[in-house]
């Protein structure tokens, strides 16, 4: 492993060098090359040892230049307190060609100087994507040095999600799957968590209490344990969920049920901080609805539900507000109304994935390939009655993984093009969504202190996930 990294460290030409545990950055612009894509490469498909030792350097030299993955729990509380407000959070699901994706994200966010920013990845999209936390997170770094975005990394595990078929075969066991992948991200520097619980919550009951009663008790219970095992100097911030995305619509009254529920099962463990932000249902749904021709449907989103939501969260619970789902498939001129409505924030997903799928640059013999895999290999996910056009749009993302090194692969010039046309769509959003100029928000609220490598947790979780969550 040593001579590994002093070969990687070497690729620098001496403007890195190894200091104690972790590295010290001589030429920070020697970080904004090729050299770094080469090392990306290395995190993601070199021999085992190799690629250990990429993740060790990208922590260490994220590290070195402030490019530190951190929680965003600082600002979200303030904006609870009333000290800032008029911009929403995107929450980007980096799914497919992971590292070029994230490039342009951060080039799009530093050409705004914006700062508040989540990048996340679902119990689900891990699986399907192939990208376990210790990778994204190293890709993830990756990006930001290589365009230069050195401020926190808000990194976020999106949808750690209790499988409600699974948690009825056995409670137990369920709940400690989700601890276990909590752990693993945690311990690789995931330090936003969604706890999603909402598949338990259970309708017949005769009262909203009762139908939150195993959401509450179990996203107080996966708190406690996020709060045992998040590292020394950090607040992991946490957010639940009180309706799962793509059913019932959520209500005012719904999220007191809820928080009259959680705030006494977390006070019962201790004196712990609790949720920062509140996930609800107004309409959407992940991946949006699939007309036969492949078009998606428009989505009649309850804006007044999420503005009414948002307010109590912020003003009964001191949150940062409610948490919109599921929103990167709605028409271009409704992201201006999340601001508007200070909606703490928004996942975005399927949009970015179907821009490179349908890119002109990804060559349409590649395209055709992945289609026939899923032919091949994805059936169970072709409803009766579906056109072609429909499975596709909704099966392909399980196409990501047995294709990703290939799609990393692509020619530059394919790739070039591809960034640069997510860079003008990251940046419309950021724009829409108010985030410009938050990294001095960022700079001034969140605290990032020195970890080395060495003392992140090895947690492991390898086994394969099936759970259905995330856009």
């Amino acid at each position: 492993m040593a001579d590994h990294r002093a070969d990687l460290i070497a690729l620098y030409g001496g403007a890195v060098a190894r200091a104690g545990e972790g590295v010290t950055v001589r030429t920070p612009a020697a970080l904004a090359s090729e050299t770094t894509d080469r090392v990306v490469w290395e995190a993601v498909f070199g021999a085992p040892a190799v690629r250990d030792a990429a993740r060790w350097l990208l922590w260490e030299l994220g590290q070195a230049v402030g490019a530190r993955p951190a929680s965003i729990a600082a600002v979200y509380f303030a904006r609870g307190r009333g000290e800032c407000r008029g911009f929403t959070v995107p929450a980007i699901n980096i799914r497919m060609l992971a590292y070029d994706s994230a490039r342009a994200v951060f080039r799009a966010a530093r050409a705004r100087n914006a700062g508040a920013i989540l990048l996340e990845i679902a119990r689900s999209e891990i699986a399907y994507t192939e990208q376990r936390p210790a990778e994204y997170v190293a890709v993830m770094i990756g990006a930001a040095l290589r365009e230069g975005h050195y401020l926190p990394i808000f990194i976020q595990g999106d949808h750690c999600q209790v499988n409600a078929r699974k948690y009825q075969a056995d409670p137990k066991a369920e709940v400690e799957e989700v601890k276990r992948l909590i752990q693993e991200e945690v311990g690789a520097g995931f330090y936003n968590i969604d706890v999603d619980t909402s598949t338990l919550v259970d309708l017949s009951k005769e009262t909203l209490l009762e139908q939150q009663r195993l959401n509450f008790e179990h996203a107080a219970e996966i708190t406690a344990f996020i709060r045992e095992i998040e590292p020394a100097g950090f607040s992991v911030s946490v957010g639940a969920e009180i309706g799962e995305v793509g059913h019932k619509n959520s209500t005012v009254e719904e999220l007191r049920a809820f928080m009259d529920g959680y705030i006494p099962s977390l006070r019962r463990v201790g004196d712990l901080e609790g949720i920062s932000k509140i996930s609800v249902q107004t309409g959407t749904s992940h991946g949006g609805v699939v007309l036969p021709d492949g078009s998606i449907a428009k989505v009649k989103l309850d804006l007044d539900a999420l503005a009414a939501l948002s307010t109590a969260a912020r003003e009964e619970y001191g949150m940062a507000g409610a948490v919109q789902h599921g929103a990167s498939t709605l028409p271009p001129d409704a992201f201006g109304n999340f601001a508007r409505l200070e909606t703490a924030e928004i996942h975005l997903a399927t949009n970015f994935q179907s821009l490179v799928f349908d890119h002109p640059a990804l060559p349409a013999e590649l395209r055709q390939r992945m289609y026939a895999w899923l032919d091949a290999n994805a059936q169970s996910e072709k409803k009766a009655g579906d056109t072609p056009e429909q499975f596709y749009y909704k099966a392909r993302k399980k196409a990501i993984g047995p294709f990703k090194r290939e799609v990393w692969g692509l020619p530059a010039a394919a790739r070039a093009a591809i960034g640069a046309d997510l860079e003008k769509t990251f940046g419309f959003l950021f724009d829409q969504l108010q985030v410009v100029g938050t990294a001095d928000l960022v700079q001034r609220l969140v605290r990032a202190p020195y970890q080395s490598h060495a003392s992140l947790e090895r947690a492991l979780v390898t086994a394969e996930d099936d759970a259905e969550a995330g856009e």
